[in-house]
């Protein structure tokens, strides 16, 4: 942690650290000023100030009316060059990221913790799983295999006629070509594998800058005001530990155990259909060779269950050690086995030819039958954890996490069985795979299209809910009409002005309904998942076949289920290709998908070792060894100010700083979602206890909002806690009409633009005013740790 802060003798300059939110911000538009000079950082994130104000500090005379303006810009950390548009494809592992971070607040249940680490951990396994076994699907079972196997459909893909089993070729054998084939997933668990090792070097791997020590750790001790308990020391949460930033060891146990599980998934995909040949006739291959490979397959994947389910996060301190054993030999095993796997199935097996499809139905039937097993289970640990503390502004009554972790579940599915329908539909031309006689391939696993066929019931099942708050936002926009007049007092209101301000404060509040809206689609998906793998195992055919010889209607509305639903499956997948390839060309698209990242990749990667990046172990340090650094240097007093997303960044910033400096801190909010969102959807890290203790350990915190505004709100601590956070609803508009000061009608600004508000100047120079000088006292020992630290004193020594 950064060294603590000397107490100053006297008030000195005003710093006012400004924190961007989602989107990004330039530091010109942060600072309005179009001469701005980066004063710290690189070009990927970095602190600006204007050009007059480079020597401030020397010239503190200059300051004595307002603060030292300073902006910190990270947007380049979600949204910088081209490769960030790959971010897209691994949407799934960033959703099911989050879904670790949601567990219900908990105490004294240590156990039940680690339980729900486990669980989220390994479905996040079981995504990695179900993209490889796409991956395979596409380029072993449905190229290599099927379409490869079949004279009509090769001779169409002149790129296919060296594995044609028409030409007769070294080539030709079935066994062969599932080896060579198996070179595109393997490259993509490769690919995963680079993608992930590069960003641990650049965000996990930084070490944050240390001081003296932590402070106390408040996870049991910590109560908020008003439970009948005493009161509870100003402490630091979870997200002040030393460790919680820097989760080196655990993201390079998770990657190698992913990538480790990847191989041995393309492993399968190649041995399987090579072992079942040997051991259903006779050859020259002894059928021990297949019976190895797969005793040692079960027990490869023994061992990623128990590196993935053996250790979490340890946030306590600041855990430098590397699994090596693991880290290195088990993706290296891994690999050994799958040459050994290609080398068997290369074998010369004369006579050996593909008919129908792989085996690659079980393994998705097995991968979806677990996640849905496992996401029952996570949910009753939720529940659990959630009646033992039972918090009223909790999402779901606790069952966020699991709603999304099965969304991650379903996403996967969607991108999957996309790629592999689309795949087939090309491949076989203008046939329809699995349709019977019309098709010239088998075409993907059964249980992909009874998948497919029931996203068009989902979609029927959500225009009711959607109908319903479409109603309620119309006559609570009509309810809010007169209140808008009333508030603003007009002699003459205009009604066109009032319902666009009153629709614009009801769609606000839309906002609020999104947990029930989740609740509802993943408790459905949940269902109909289970509905498709009950119709695919027990009819082994597509919907639209399993229906011929039934009434009229059930036939018909099968068919049209499993059309659409493959039209929608092929669609989503187009527009995230779409996506991804307008974002990897244009900066303006990147920045739009940036802002998903944004709020999406704020949490650690402890659930799924590919995700995105987690850009806060880049800001927060960043934030706080600015913070902790001016303020020894200069002894000034600090404001920090953040809006939106940035405003969460400057909590957790000000979790970080020792106490000393943390008690000279003001914290200034706008358009937050600190309690709305995060309060809500994180509460064992935002949650009425952590945000109270906040409230007590930075020397005073304001927070602004708008009843217009569909991000931020109220941080909802009470008087209980100290003097007052909120300040709000603010006005909005700031003017109803014309008038001679504004003779054009101002926007509704909802949650952009809080500075243009007056009340904005006003809290800050509250918040400066109330930051009074503390006595002096000696802290030599304390300027002595501080020498060599970066922002520290200079050493003059010699």
């Amino acid at each position: 942690m950064p060294p603590p802060t000397e107490t100053p003798q006297s008030t000195g300059p005003a710093l006012e650290l400004l924190v961007h939110g989602v989107g990004g911000a330039t530091p010109q538009e942060m600072l309005v000023d179009p001469r701005t000079v980066r004063v710290t950082g690189d070009a990927t994130a970095a602190i600006y100030r204007r050009a007059g104000d480079t020597d401030a500090e020397a010239h503190p005379e200059r300051y004595r009316d307002r603060p030292i303006a300073e902006a910190y810009c990270w947007s380049n950390l979600t949204s910088g060059n081209g490769s960030r548009a790959l971010w897209l494809l691994l949407l799934p592992f960033m959703v099911i990221n989050l879904a670790h971070w949601m567990r219900p607040a908990a105490k004294g249940r240590p156990r039940a913790v680690r339980l729900y680490g486990a669980l989220v951990r390994l479905l996040a396994l079981s995504l990695t799983v179900l993209l490889t076994a796409a991956a395979c699907e596409v380029a072993l079972d449905l190229t290599a295999w099927q379409c490869a196997g079949v004279p009509d459909c090769s001779g169409r893909r002149s790129w296919l006629g060296f594995l044609s089993s028409a030409q007769g070729g070294w080539w030709s054998q079935p066994g062969r070509r599932l080896a060579l084939a198996a070179l595109v997933p393997t490259a993509l668990v490769a690919l995963l594998w680079y993608l992930s090792n590069r960003t641990w070097s650049a965000y996990e791997s930084q070490r944050p800058l240390t001081g003296t020590g932590p402070d106390p750790d408040d996870s049991a001790s910590q109560t908020a005001p008003g439970t009948g308990a005493g009161p509870a020391p100003a402490v630091r949460p979870a997200l002040g530990r030393p460790g919680f930033w820097y989760g080196r060891r655990l993201v390079a146990r998770l990657r190698a155990a992913h990538t480790a599980a990847g191989f041995l998934t393309v492993t399968a995909s190649v041995t399987g259909a090579a072992a079942r040949h040997d051991r259903s006739a006779a050859g020259p291959v002894p059928e021990v060779f297949g019976r190895l490979i797969e005793v040692a397959l079960v027990l490869g994947t023994l061992v990623v269950l128990w590196v993935v389910c053996r250790r979490g996060r340890s946030e306590r301190r600041l855990d430098n050690r590397l699994d090596r054993a693991v880290t290195t030999h088990l993706p290296r095993a891994a690999l050994v086995l799958l040459v050994l796997a290609a080398v068997h199935a290369a074998w010369s097996r004369p006579g050996w030819v593909s008919a129908g499809p792989l085996p690659g139905d079980v393994t998705f039937r097995v991968v979806t039958l677990a996640q849905g097993a496992l996401v029952v289970a996570l949910g009753a640990v939720s529940l659990g954890l959630y009646r033992r503390s039972p918090e009223p502004r909790t999402v779901v009554h606790g069952l966020g996490g699991p709603a999304v972790a099965m969304l991650a579940c379903a996403l996967g599915g969607v991108m999957s069985g996309g790629v592999a329908q689309r795949v087939a539909d090309w491949l076989d031309g203008p046939g329809s795979p699995g349709m019977g006689s019309g098709a010239v391939i088998a075409g993907p696993p059964v249980l992909l299209s009874w998948q497919a066929s029931v996203i068009p019931v989902l979609l029927v099942l959500l225009l009711v809910p959607g109908i319903v708050l479409g109603v309620r936002t119309y006559l609570a926009a009509r309810r809010l009409e007169p209140v808008v007049d009333l508030e603003y007092e007009e002699a003459r209101p205009d009604a066109a002005r009032t319902k666009q301000i009153a629709r614009t404060r009801a769609t606000a509040a839309l906002t609020d309904s999104a947990p029930g809206m989740l609740a509802l689609v993943s408790g459905a998906t949940l269902l109909l998942g289970a509905a498709a793998v009950g119709g695919a195992w027990a009819t082994g055919q597509v919907p639209g076949l399993a229906m011929e010889g039934s009434s009229p209607f059930l036939e018909s509305v099968a068919e049209a289920a499993q059309s659409t639903g493959s039209w929608l499956v092929g669609f989503g997948f187009l527009v995230f290709v779409t996506c991804g390839r307008r974002a990897y060309r244009d900066a303006s698209a990147r920045r739009t998908i940036g802002i998903l990242w944004d709020v999406g990749t704020f949490w650690p990667r402890a659930a799924h070792p590919f995700a995105p990046p987690c850009y806060a172990e880049r800001a927060v340090p960043d934030l706080t060894s600015r913070m902790s650094g001016w303020t020894a240097r200069t002894r000034g007093r600090l404001v920090i100010s953040g809006h939106s997303q940035g405003s969460v960044l400057a909590a957790s910033a000000v979790w970080q700083l020792p106490a000393e400096t943390r008690a000279r801190v003001a914290l200034l909010t706008y358009g937050s979602p600190i309690e709305r969102l995060y309060g809500r959807w994180f509460p064992a890290y935002f949650g009425p206890a952590q945000l109270h203790g906040l409230h007590r350990s930075v020397h005073c915190w304001r927070n602004l909002w708008r009843a217009t505004d569909p991000i931020g709100g109220e941080i909802r601590l009470g008087e209980e806690s100290g003097p007052e956070v909120d300040r709000g609803p603010l006005k909005d508009p700031l003017v109803y009409g014309r008038t001679a000061e504004h003779p054009l009608p101002e926007p509704v600004l909802g949650h952009s633009d809080y500075q243009a508000d007056p009340v904005f100047a006003e809290e800050r120079a509250v918040l400066l005013a109330r930051l009074a000088p503390a006595l002096p006292h000696q802290a030599d020992a304390s300027r002595a740790g501080l020498r060599g630290v970066p922002g520290g004193p200079p050493d003059t020594a010699g």
